[in-house]
């Protein structure tokens, strides 16, 4: 007996968490997934502006954004296909003379896209961990309205805060190298539709944090947050249409998790990036750092709410039951 599956296309990363899904080894129950791999930076412009894909990854910042706008074309997935502490990929020029956070303040400092939530993440951080505001920056933006996330949701620039658009005859890469910027919040050089540099500032430049493992411990173990930046999100019309996709879709990627987290070795890899150590075994598995879900992550993402609020990116803190699928809400 042949069953019918329900077709739907889905973007996605290209990363270890998804190639299992990419891949076809992991499938919705009554889903036959479509996958297009695509650079995220790629990818969220084109569902935010043109909402091509069924599901798709997609910028956790610009979700927020647009749902504070009332843009409900999408409904979140608690599925987390990226996180990092993105405060310590921060990068400055050696002969700047910024040694530590603070000597940011009056800076030149690139960022691919200001809405982008790794840029929330980092700038939250550099806010409440060391005083320094996004108005302390002169900040240069590399994306146009054309081809941005924020090109899609409204974007303008928060009150008191300086962004210089990167004209089109150049990028953060070549600002860089020539000494026209002193550093970059976030340097994307993996070419795509989207972002524009390609340099290698390696010779040029050297990360703020010098002890990347240092800082993200330090960070982790006052906290206790992992920040996440993408998250899945599904059509609301599919949504609404088909209601069990959503925890069906979430099955699928917890089991495409569990593969990658098959071995010892990968698992202390998550685990000695959140700062917890071997020596700890019962504090080590007592805590999943990766984990999906909302029930051990909502205060990583009514963190992330909250930044993307303050930083006068909403005009409101919009709320976590906004954002994601009712089903999904006690996962």
């Amino acid at each position: 007996m042949t069953i019918d599956l329900l077709p739907l296309s889905i973007a996605l990363s290209n990363n270890e968490r998804t190639r299992p899904v990419i891949e076809g080894r992991h499938q919705p129950q009554g889903v036959r997934l479509l996958p297009t791999v695509v650079h995220p930076s790629e990818m969220f412009w084109r569902q935010l502006k043109f909402a091509e894909f069924d599901i798709s990854e997609m910028s956790l910042s610009s979700l927020f954004i647009a749902v504070s706008k009332g843009d409900q074309r999408f409904v979140g997935l608690p599925i987390y296909t990226a996180r990092m502490f993105f405060h310590t990929r921060i990068i400055v020029r050696k002969d700047s003379g910024i040694k530590k956070p603070s000597d940011l303040i009056g800076k030149k400092i690139g960022v691919p896209e200001y809405q982008q939530t790794s840029a929330i993440w980092s700038r939250g951080v550099l806010q409440h961990e060391f005083g320094v505001h996004a108005r302390d920056i002169d900040w240069y933006m590399e994306r146009v309205p054309d081809i941005s996330h924020g090109g899609s949701t409204g974007f303008k620039p928060p009150p008191g805060v300086r962004i210089n658009q990167i004209p089109l005859s150049t990028n953060i890469g070549d600002m860089l190298v020539k000494g026209e910027l002193d550093g970059a919040l976030l340097y994307l050089n993996e070419r795509n539709l989207v972002d524009r540099s390609s340099a290698d500032v390696s010779e040029v430049c050297e990360p703020l944090f010098p002890n990347a493992i240092a800082e993200s411990t330090r960070f982790y173990q006052k906290t206790g947050l992992y920040p996440i930046n993408h998250a899945m999100v599904i059509k609301r019309e599919v949504h609404e249409k088909y209601p069990w996709v959503a925890v069906n879709v979430y099955h699928a990627f917890m089991a495409a998790k569990a593969e990658v987290e098959k071995t010892a070795q990968a698992t202390l890899k998550d685990y000695a990036a959140c700062g917890l150590v071997a020596a700890e075994p019962a504090k080590l598995f007592a805590t999943d750092p990766k984990s999906y879900g909302l029930r051990h992550n909502r205060k990583v993402i009514e963190t992330i709410a909250q930044y993307v609020h303050e930083q006068g990116l909403t005009d409101r803190q919009v709320e976590v039951e906004e954002i994601f699928a009712p089903a999904t809400l006690n996962l």
